[in-house]
């Protein structure tokens, strides 16, 4: 991929500079290492890639020495420009390993995207995940949430100084008859940064013997 094509596509990934660091990254060393040697983790977002960058740290690994990139889309439609730039297909592919995680909302979205760049046909998850591409109900912070229980989490949020402020906002109107883990969940998405900052507090106090399915099998996959 010319350097042009590359800027259009991190145009798409959106203003997110981690996301650009984290391509810039991964396109440089997928270009420099031997086709197949290194791996991409295609996530949709900079929580998801908090998330799985801090469990595979406290599983002892260093992912990026290892030669494998978590690298945020911006959002799953932009999924068919990723497979152009790393998948295996096509003139332009850099042919690294790719695995991937998506919420469960945007699972057609990766069916269809991994269809068209000639992986598929993609007709259900075992296809998915046979291609090393797994689905959260209903999205990583709700599979971190239940897994830690809402107890635990609402006891995380206190350590982060964090407790009046999802108090206040469990009062507002909209949200006083959700269910506690709902809360939680859109509690972390009320500000920027806020999702990624606990995408990583949330992964650092998982159990490891109690990890969510879909980050325990994408980091078993690369």
């Amino acid at each position: 991929m010319d350097d042009e094509s590359l800027s259009r596509l991190v145009a798409v990934t959106g203003p997110a500079g981690s996301s650009n660091v984290a391509l810039d990254a991964a396109v440089t060393s997928v270009r420099n290492a031997a086709a197949g040697s290194c791996a991409v983790i295609l996530v949709e977002g900079v929580s998801d890639q908090s998330a799985v960058e801090a469990l595979a740290a406290r599983r002892g690994r260093n992912l990026r020495q290892e030669g494998v990139f978590v690298v945020p889309m911006g959002g799953a439609t932009n999924i068919g420009h990723f497979l152009d730039l790393f998948g295996p297909r096509g003139p332009r592919g850099l042919r690294a390993r790719l695995a991937g995680l998506c919420d469960e909302g945007e699972e057609p979205d990766f069916r269809r995207g991994l269809t068209r760049a000639g992986l598929g046909p993609v007709l259900a998850r075992d296809d998915l995940e046979r291609l090393g591409f797994y689905v959260c109900v209903a999205d990583l912070e709700d599979e971190l949430i239940r897994c830690l229980g809402a107890a635990e989490v609402e006891r995380l949020i206190a350590g982060q100084g964090e407790l009046t402020s999802f108090r206040t906002f469990c009062r507002q109107p909209a949200q006083r008859d959700r269910a506690r883990e709902s809360q939680l969940r859109r509690f972390m998405g009320t500000r920027s940064g806020r999702k990624a900052h606990y995408g990583r507090v949330l992964a650092d106090a998982l159990d490891l013997t109690r990890v969510p399915r879909p980050l325990d099998r994408i980091l078993a996959h690369v």
